[in-house]
């Protein structure tokens, strides 16, 4: 359960516009990830009454694709590659070095709030294994220490 306090209203404009539209549940997940950053429990349930769509199959659809996270995430979102080049290249180094860095594993969040991990199966970048995305930029052909200074000016750049 959320344990935050959100304005559900925000909402309102995205049910207005899709809520009466047939096959339309991703792309409202979608809008209302945008909004809040996850899926808030409050939120799952006003999609499910001005939809009519149940709560167990919004459910289903948020946690069939990877897209959706269902807690709240850090202003970093670090998504590591796991995928068969980087594994080769050493992507657990660069996972241990995340992990020893922040203090957190593969879906959690360091208490500051600033960054989260999360493991992926592949990023389509393989030519730069190991690979990591941060929100929307795309770091390459990563050590540990090319990780330790990104996390490091990612941090001074929060402050």
């Amino acid at each position: 359960m959320d344990k935050t306090n959100i304005d559900i209203t925000l909402l309102d404009s995205v049910l207005e516009e899709y809520a009466s539209v047939e096959g339309s549940l991703i792309t409202i997940l979608q809008k209302t990830q945008d909004i809040y950053g996850y899926l808030p429990q409050d939120a799952i349930k006003k999609i499910a009454s001005a939809t009519g769509i149940a709560e167990s199959e919004i459910m289903g659809v948020g946690t069939f694709y990877t897209q959706f996270r269902f807690k709240p995430v850090g202003k970093y979102l670090i998504m590591l590659c796991q995928g068969t080049a980087c594994h080769v290249n050493s992507s657990e180094l660069i996972l241990e070095t995340i992990k020893d860095e922040l203090g957190i594993d593969d879906g959690e969040t360091t208490d500051d709030g600033l960054f989260s991990l999360k493991c992926v199966a592949c990023l389509g970048c393989c030519s730069l294994s190991p690979v990591m995305m941060i929100n929307e930029d795309t770091y390459g052909s990563l050590t540990p220490d090319k990780t330790k200074k990104i996390l490091k000016e990612l941090r001074e750049a929060a402050q």
